[in-house]
């Protein structure tokens, strides 16, 4: 096993997720693409693929930028759906960063002609 897979396979969010202290008082927007995203289709154990968009504004933490890219390739041998991996995502970040503000946008790549966006917001979904 290579030190990359390694490093994936012994994952553990609980530990290995690093947070900082976020130095600053004032109100800032982080953004972080994620565009290499996979898991497993827990039905066809096919692979999914999609980028990831997070947007935050920091509280006390930040998240460590090669905590979040190890954790995000955590998924790439998981049988998980889009949906079910979103909002894994979403909910392990918001309860270990507790941001004032929290988006994720899943967009999956088409497969069989159906192309996913899993859109989650810490100030609700606006229906339009």
């Amino acid at each position: 096993m290579k030190y990359g897979e390694k490093e994936i396979a012994e994952f553990d969010v609980e530990k290995d997720l690093e947070i900082w202290p976020n130095k600053y008082e004032r109100e800032y927007l982080i953004k972080i693409t994620l565009p290499e995203f996979s898991c497993l289709c827990p039905r066809s154990g096919y692979p999914d693929f999609a980028t990831l968009y997070l947007e935050y504004i920091p509280n006390e933490w930040v998240v460590e930028l090669k905590a979040i890219k190890l954790y995000i390739n955590s998924f790439r041998n998981r049988y998980i759906s889009h949906e079910a991996s979103a909002n894994e995502i979403y909910e392990t970040l918001f309860e270990k960063l507790k941001p004032k503000y929290m988006k994720l946008t899943a967009d999956f790549n088409p497969r069989g002609n159906v192309h996913t966006v899993i859109e989650i917001n810490s100030e609700g979904i606006e229906r339009k």
